[in-house]
């Protein structure tokens, strides 16, 4: 491996909660429902929306989208957890960490830039109902999308190429639950302060800016609900919001608090319960979110039940 002329390191020991040997079984049997529920929401979110022609609008395409970036979150980081949970110790090689690390940041960021253009879009439709044919037309979407999908690349690529060149001399234990930059830069034996400054900026511009945008963008929209005339319509639209806001609040609060500061005074223990809160909780409420508050997404699961009943009866 070309990287042993420069870090004697070749693998990392994951070493999860083996501070708390009492509960890993109980976390990993958590765990596991979390990672099978999750997966299956999702599941069901895309192939409904997939399905379903009356919800091939933005709103519902942009949800199909961040479903396939939950259910890739949980694919890269879950079954490694899992395998932490269930030994004392778990080695992982370095092109595997280095593999875990970039695609988590490459769905994290995606994630970042996909709430960001649907806040976007529930302020087109709330705000400006007449022009939203316009302001959200399918070449509209289709940039957002890719924008999206192309910054989380962008983000990846640089930053994981860059922790990755630092040497690694030992130790080799890192005290979390799979390979995230905070964790892993802490055993970067070289001088990091040129990448932290990096990570902070870069914190503020992916996470930071697109959450202060959302948070205008749902001022206005607060201020445009409260003028409908229909009760109905007030609360329709308020249960759309209000079901989006609770899940950016989850994601962007717990993600900058873990990358503002890569090498923070928080406790490992604390570290892994933020890291959890946006790669663990997010990814199991969105589906829960999106679908048990959202009339036409209960109406078409409805719908897609009563077709299969349909099938298996004849």
């Amino acid at each position: 491996m070309k990287r042993q002329n420069q870090s004697s390191v070749v693998e990392f020991i994951l070493l999860g909660f083996s501070n708390f040997p009492e509960l890993q079984q109980q976390l990993f049997g958590a765990f596991l429902v979390v990672y099978l529920v999750t997966l299956v929401g999702n599941a069901i979110i895309i192939v409904i929306i997939s399905l379903e022609q009356s919800l091939h609008v933005p709103m519902y395409l942009f949800l199909l989208n961040l479903s396939l970036v939950d259910v890739s979150f949980s694919a890269v980081i879950m079954p490694q957890m899992l395998v932490v949970l269930s030994t004392e110790k778990t080695s992982i090689s370095f092109v595997s960490c280095f593999a875990q690390m970039y695609f988590l940041l490459l769905f994290g960021g995606t994630e970042c830039f996909l709430l960001g253009a649907m806040a976007y879009d529930r302020f087109a439709a709330i705000c400006q109902p007449l022009s939203y044919p316009m302001l959200m037309n399918k070449r509209v979407f289709m940039k957002l999308v890719m924008f999206s999908w192309a910054s989380g690349v962008m983000v990846a690529t640089v930053q994981t190429t860059w922790v990755f060149s630092f040497p690694f001399c030992g130790p080799n234990e890192l005290n979390h639950l799979f390979c995230e930059t905070p964790p892993v830069l802490e055993l970067a034996c070289a001088d990091t302060f040129l990448f932290e400054i990096y990570a902070f900026t870069g914190t503020i511009l992916i996470v930071m800016v697109p959450f202060l945008l959302i948070l205008l963008s749902y001022i206005r929209i607060l201020f445009a609900i409260l003028k409908m005339p229909s009760t109905t319509g007030r609360q329709k639209a308020f249960s759309t919001c209000a079901s989006h806001l609770t899940s950016v609040t989850l994601f962007y609060g717990t993600a900058s608090m873990t990358y503002l500061q890569p090498k923070s005074g928080y406790s490992p223990e604390t570290k892994k319960l933020m890291s959890l809160a946006y790669t663990l909780l997010t990814p199991l409420l969105n589906p829960l979110i999106y679908t048990l508050r959202n009339s036409e997404m209960k109406r078409a699961l409805m719908k897609f039940w009563r077709r299969k009943v349909d099938l298996h009866t004849f």
